[in-house]
C-alpha cells in the first residue's frame, strides 16, 4: 500500500465528506477509494470513518489521524515548493473558511471579490455561522473566532478587537430617559444577547478605566445573534451592548444613541484560528494576510 497515497486520499473524502464526490475529485473510480480505506484501516487497525447511508463522520481516531495526514501533508508541500519555483508557490485550490454569522457578511463578504481578483486560482469556500465549528471534522483550512479562544490544540492569532458600546433608539429614550449614572440602569430593560453555543446570555461587564463594573439588568428580550440584537434595539426595545462596527451607521443616521460613553463593555479578540501545519499551506498564508490587512483597515475593530 502507498501510504502517502492513503493519506491524500483519506484527506480528500473527508474534505469532500463523501466517496463519490472524492472519487470525481480524484478521477478515480468509487470502488478504488473504497478499497483505500479499507486497506488503511486494516493497516491502522482503527476505524476512521463512520458510514451511513446519508452521511461520513470521523471517529476519534479517525479525527486524529486527519489532523495528522494535513500536518504530514503540508510538511511535504512545503518541503517540494522550495525546489520547485515561484510557480509551484501560487496559492490555489479549495479554500474552507468559518466566518462568524455578521462579522463575514458586513467586514468580510462586502470585500471577497478583492481577494478572489488577488488570488484568481483560490476558490474560497466561505461558512457563516455563529455557531463554533470543529474545524478538524468539518475539514476548514482557517476561522475568524470573537472571543477568548478555547481550542488549545489549534493556533490563533488576534488580527483584531471587538469593541462594543450601550445603545438605545431614540424611541425607548424617549420613554424611559436616558441613564447618566450606572445605578440608573436598574431602572431600565435591556436586549440580552445569549450564546447559541452556551444559552449563557452575555454578562453586562462595563469598563470605567481600569476599574470593570458587572450590572444586573432586566431583559425585555433575549436574542442568540448579532443582527437580531440591533434589530431589536432599532425597534426601542431597550438599551443593547451593540459592537462598534456594526451599530455605526446607525448612530451617523441617528436611528441609534450612544448611552453612558464613559463605561464601555468590555471588548473582546478577533482571531484567525487554523489547525496545525495549515499556515504552510500559500492559500492559507494569502488569505490570513490579506484577512489582518482588511481588519487593521477599520478602526473600530481595533483597539
Amino acid at each position: 500500500m502507498d501510504r502517502l497515497k492513503a493519506m491524500q486520499t483519506f484527506v480528500r473524502i473527508v474534505e469532500a465528506n463523501s466517496f463519490t464526490k472524492a472519487a470525481e475529485t480524484l478521477n478515480l473510480p468509487r470502488a478504488a477509494l473504497t478499497a483505500t480505506m479499507q486497506n488503511l484501516e486494516a493497516f491502522l487497525g482503527t476505524t476512521l470513518l463512520q458510514r451511513t447511508t446519508r452521511r461520513l463522520s470521523l471517529t476519534p481516531d479517525g479525527a486524529d489521524y486527519f489532523q495528522k495526514c494535513l500536518e504530514i501533508l503540508a510538511a511535504i508541500e512545503a518541503a517540494e515548493t522550495t525546489f520547485r519555483g515561484a510557480q509551484a508557490q501560487r496559492p490555489k485550490g479549495r479554500l474552507r473558511v468559518a466566518l462568524p454569522g455578521t462579522l463575514g457578511r458586513t467586514v468580510v463578504l462586502p470585500q471577497i471579490a478583492r481577494f478572489c481578483a488577488a488570488y484568481p486560482e483560490v476558490e474560497p469556500i466561505l461558512s457563516l455561522s455563529d455557531q463554533v465549528v470543529d474545524l478538524t471534522r468539518e475539514a476548514i483550512d482557517c476561522s475568524l473566532r470573537v472571543g477568548q479562544l478555547q481550542d488549545s490544540a489549534f493556533i490563533g492569532r488576534q488580527i483584531g478587537t471587538m469593541r462594543f458600546m450601550i445603545c438605545a433608539a431614540p424611541s425607548y429614550l424617549a420613554q424611559y430617559g436616558t441613564p447618566v449614572q450606572l445605578d440608573e440602569l436598574a431602572a431600565h430593560r435591556c436586549i440580552a444577547h445569549f450564546s447559541g453555543r452556551t444559552g449563557r446570555a452575555f454578562d453586562w461587564d462595563l469598563q470605567h478605566g481600569a476599574q470593570v463594573v458587572r450590572v444586573e439588568m432586566r431583559a425585555a428580550i433575549a436574542v442568540n445573534e448579532a443582527d437580531a440584537n440591533i434589530s431589536c434595539a432599532l425597534q426601542g426595545l431597550g438599551l443593547a451592548q451593540l459592537a462598534v462596527y456594526q451599530a455605526r451607521p446607525h448612530l451617523d443616521s441617528g436611528a441609534l444613541l450612544e448611552v453612558l460613553p464613559a463605561y464601555s463593555p468590555t471588548p473582546m479578540p478577533v482571531s484567525l484560528l487554523y489547525p496545525q501545519g495549515r499556515m504552510g499551506s500559500s492559500k492559507v498564508r494569502a488569505f490570513a494576510d490579506w484577512l489582518t490587512a482588511l481588519m487593521r483597515s477599520i478602526p473600530d475593530l481595533q483597539s
